[in-house]
């Protein structure tokens, strides 16, 4: 999906149309330590012993499973006059966020 680097948008601080960047915000890395994670549960020391561990054994095969090709993005945009940041997590369904 193409959008343009900047846009016309009200400003709540400003109370007016302004120009303002659109950005596209970075994802962050996901935590290794979340509850359930493999990780947590090695250091648990919940996989130690003899027999199957169930769960924990192996991966299952995630190729079954079946997924989104695409996520929704997320836009930043930052107000020009007073560098005020809003964040619009409602994004479409895109595969590719192109900002021109």
């Amino acid at each position: 999906m193409k959008r343009p680097k900047t846009t016309n948008r009200y400003c709540p601080t400003c109370k007016k149309k302004t120009e303002q960047k659109v950005k596209e915000p970075s994802k962050g890395k996901p935590s290794s330590m979340k509850r359930g994670s493999k990780v947590r549960m090695k250091l648990r020391g919940l996989w130690r012993g003899i027999g199957n561990k169930g769960k924990y054994s192996r991966m299952k095969n995630q190729a079954k499973k079946k997924r989104k090709t695409t996520k929704k993005t997320n836009l930043m945009f930052t107000c020009t006059v007073c560098k005020k940041s809003k964040y619009q997590k409602q994004g479409k369904r895109t595969s590719k966020l192109v900002l021109e």
